[in-house]
């Protein structure tokens, strides 16, 4: 699975470097083999954010963008997407959304994510946001699911990192939640859709299934 995701980051255009960060050696070890570059972390890190932010902490990158190990099938064309629009002035942090299916709205390992007007993010949580308290209301709010990617301006990547663990990160084990909760604007890039990541054991067996009847771990000619 990790290589799936390390060859589809690499497809993404204007990636100036992609390594993996790991503690364990046993993915360093697959990492090497397949010819990818890993850089070991220690293994206290307590998310994902933070893991990043020690190792960035010597990289000369201005911008990082960290593509979760569990999302096998991105499409290279949303992190060129989350890359555009970290490069914008004032953007500081950024993430995808798409429209949740509709059995994917109570389910907790889809995380749900409520935008603003002004495209940043409100609110990540792992039950249905927003609830559409009066079906008579036409059209429904849209519910969005959140997308395993973030980017970060590095020297914000390195103050989040710096602050402890939040309330609403701990009770909903979302680390971005540590951002909102900070002040932290998150820019919400939309996609009508994307592939699904891997949360639970069904899901591994679901897309293993389809990666063995293709001829590539990269799509041909990715959306853009």
């Amino acid at each position: 699975m990790i290589e799936h995701v390390y060859r589809r980051a690499s497809a993404a255009r204007g990636m100036s470097r992609v390594v993996v960060l790991t503690d364990d050696q046993r993915i360093a070890r697959a990492v090497t083999a397949f010819g990818g570059e890993v850089e070991m972390t220690a293994s206290d890190c307590p998310s994902g954010t933070d893991r990043i932010a020690q190792a960035a902490r010597a990289w000369p990158a201005q911008r990082v963008i960290n593509v979760q190990g569990d999302e096998p099938l991105i499409d290279p064309a949303v992190i060129e997407a989350v890359a555009a629009c970290l490069a914008r002035p004032g953007e500081s942090m950024v993430t995808v959304a798409t429209p949740a299916r509709s059995d994917e709205f109570d389910d907790p390992n889809a995380v749900k994510v409520v935008i603003g007007v002004d495209g940043r993010a409100l609110y990540f949580s792992r039950a249905r946001i927003p609830w559409h308290r009066d079906p008579r209301q036409t059209p429904a709010p849209v519910v969005w699911k959140h997308l395993g990617i973030y980017g970060y301006r590095r020297d914000v990547l390195l103050r989040l990192a710096g602050l402890a663990p939040s309330p609403l990160e701990r009770g909903e084990a979302l680390e971005q939640l540590r951002a909102l909760e900070h002040g932290i604007a998150i820019r919400v890039v939309t996609v009508a859709s994307a592939e699904p990541g891997v949360d639970t054991e069904n899901d591994l067996a679901r897309i293993a299934a389809r990666l063995a009847t293709r001829t590539s771990a990269v799509p041909a000619s990715p959306q853009r």
